[in-house]
């Protein structure tokens, strides 16, 4: 088996190759290739994944190279962890909204607009490229934004899946509550890519009998705690979103905070800074505890499930993925992208069934999904126009003043990634 990683030079990667190490027996790769467009970071990483593997006696073998080409060809799957433009593309996602009041974030608002724009076009020309040199390959995409960027790769007819760590998280969280293993917890997780409830928390399976009100009960100052929300707000909802939502259910306090501190594109430059002088160590042979303070905690786990489902191997029947809706939810296009448990194997992913949802939830999923068109189309044609409209049905945004500022901050921030502009 040939795995590729399109971003392999990312310091992300050794929490993949841990995971790739740990769970051979489940997912087998032979070989793993590493693509990256930055060879002194590649090296690096590419040499600290040697030593991983060999430390934690693992066969296989791993490749680097900047050639996309020869790194995909044959390969199974191809994992897709790429930021266009850096973090210094992020510092700015993060930092330019702040001065109209809107939230710098570099999924969701202006910031996940620009951060679309500037992605989705790479991404498909990688897909393409793929297509041509491999066809029959699965692409598992966990570049953000997520559920546009998988959208777009579907609806160019490729073989993809949409992956996100949230929901693992979350799975790991409440079976160290319940005392139990993260195999034995089955969530009723419903929503978009970054704007998810969890609705059930079930034991062994969909069938499980629901324990998420006993969860709120005992833990849900905990809980909330972790979610930087107030335990009144869960216990009225009777659910637990997402730390997305605190975007949206807390705005105004975010805004607050983030113009008060550091960004968090300046956090994790740092971080990489740090990390990458760790990797240079040729006695280094496992992550660096630093890692865990990356982002993307159990990614591994989530991703080698899902590419042991694909391949046909020994993944888990029921994962969270992003996938078509496909009348999951009925008030939802069938072609929109949706976040839900669905039935993974060598034909892809088929959401579970869905309860009937609030419409507290069911709205806003519903203005997202429709930003989400609108983001994608500004995404395939440009223009400003296109963006403009985008910005405007957003939910955070949604007023003209607001989107008319910030589609010219957006358009002159990333004028070097806009082939239209």
């Amino acid at each position: 088996m040939k795995l590729t990683v399109v971003g392999g030079g990312s310091t992300y990667t050794p929490e993949l190759i841990d995971g790739f190490a740990r769970l051979r027996d489940t997912l087998p790769v032979e070989e793993l290739v590493l693509v990256d467009p930055a060879p002194e970071r590649l090296e690096l990483v590419g040499g600290l994944a040697g030593r991983i593997f060999a430390k934690q006696g693992h066969p296989g073998k791993i490749v680097t190279t900047s050639d996309l080409d020869a790194g995909v060809e044959g390969a199974d799957a191809v994992l897709l962890q790429l930021r266009v433009g850096g973090q210094a593309a992020r510092e700015q996602d993060e930092t330019w909204p702040l001065e109209c009041g809107c939230v710098g974030q570099e999924t969701t608002g202006a910031g996940g607009l620009a951060k679309a724009l500037r992605t989705v076009p790479v991404v498909l020309d990688i897909a393409e490229r793929v297509r041509r040199t491999n066809p029959d390959a699965w692409i598992i995409d966990f570049t953000n934004p997520v559920g546009i960027v998988t959208r777009a790769l579907l609806q160019a007819g490729h073989k993809a899946v949409g992956l996100c760590n949230v929901a693992i998280g979350f799975q790991r969280k409440f079976a160290g509550l319940l005392g139990v293993t993260p195999n034995d917890v089955h969530l009723d997780h419903v929503g978009l890519n970054h704007l998810t409830w969890e609705t059930g928390v079930r034991l062994g399976g969909p069938e499980g009998e629901n324990l998420l009100p006993k969860l709120l009960g005992e833990h849900g100052d905990d809980i909330a705690a972790d979610l930087s929300l107030p335990r009144v707000l869960l216990d009225r909802l009777g659910v637990v979103p997402s730390y997305y939502l605190r975007y949206f259910y807390a705005h105004d306090e975010v805004v607050r905070e983030l113009r008060t501190k550091p960004s968090r594109a300046s956090q994790v430059a740092e971080m990489e800074r740090e990390l990458l002088k760790m990797y240079a160590d040729p006695a280094l042979d496992e992550k660096p505890a630093l890692l865990a303070k990356r982002g993307g905690a159990y990614y591994s786990e989530a991703a080698v499930d899902l590419a042991a489902s694909l391949l046909g191997g020994g993944g888990s029947p029921y994962q969270v993925v992003n996938t078509y809706n496909k009348g999951t939810l009925p008030f939802l296009p069938d072609d929109a992208v949706i976040e839900v448990q669905a039935a993974v194997g060598a034909k892809g992913a088929t959401p579970l069934a869905v309860a009937e949802v609030d419409p507290l939830y069911a709205g806003l999923m519903a203005n997202v999904t429709a930003y989400e068109d609108l983001a994608l189309e500004a995404a395939l044609r440009g223009g400003r126009d296109r963006v403009f409209r985008a910005l405007l049905s957003h939910p955070l945004i949604g007023q003209y003043e607001y989107a008319e500022a910030l589609t010219d901050q957006l358009i002159a921030h990333n004028r070097e990634h806009l082939a239209w502009a």
